[in-house]
């Protein structure tokens, strides 16, 4: 039970820690640089089932709490509900691929994940953001420019940094079970050599 918590902590303090770096430059690689949704993905590939479904959410929920006291902006907002939606979605799609996917299959669901995470997150945005026309035409600026305020960027340079971090963590997360399992596997062997 050790890991799961130490690594929800890590995940939270890397999420605050990247978005509080990132505050200052909006431009920068750490804004949206995140490991929430490859905890997501993997964590419902490789973790007890019980802890792979609450572990995500539990970490989104405690560094939203955080980061929303940092930049002192309430927590209950209408662009909340579809980052929940989208990390249960992208839990969901790591249960589908629980027990028979490898590497390659792992960052392709990675990949499908992020693309899942930026339409959902930036739809709502569209859906509640008044800047937005609520036509075809605004979807789309949501999902390519953005408001078109000069002090943000627009809204596929967030993606790419949420692209990267996802494949980054995924792999991260891969090789930690995968040294994990090679610690386990270690003493067992050693111990049927003698």
């Amino acid at each position: 039970m050790f890991a799961p918590i130490a690594l929800l902590l890590l995940v939270v303090v890397c999420r605050v820690v990247f978005g509080i770096a990132g505050s200052t430059d909006m431009h920068g690689m750490l804004h949206n640089f995140s490991p929430i949704a490859a905890i997501a993905l993997c964590g419902a590939v490789f973790l007890p089932k019980r802890i792979a479904a609450i572990l995500p959410l539990a970490g989104l929920f405690l560094s939203d709490l955080a980061l929303d006291l940092f930049y002192k902006v309430p927590f209950f907002s209408a662009d909340i509900l579809p980052r929940y939606l989208a990390l249960v979605l992208i839990s969901g799609l790591g249960f589908l691929l629980r027990g028979k996917v490898r590497l390659p299959g792992l960052l392709a669901g990675s990949f499908a994940g992020s693309i899942l995470f930026y339409i959902i997150t930036n739809t709502g945005s569209w859906l509640s953001d008044p800047a937005y026309a609520k036509t075809a035409a605004g979807w789309l600026q949501a999902l390519t420019v953005g408001t078109g305020n000069p002090a943000y960027p627009p809204t596929w340079w967030f993606y790419r940094h949420t692209l990267a971090s996802d494949l980054v963590f995924t792999l991260l997360f891969v090789g930690a079970i995968a040294l994990s399992n090679k610690k386990v596997e270690a003493p067992v062997t050693a111990a049927v050599a003698r």
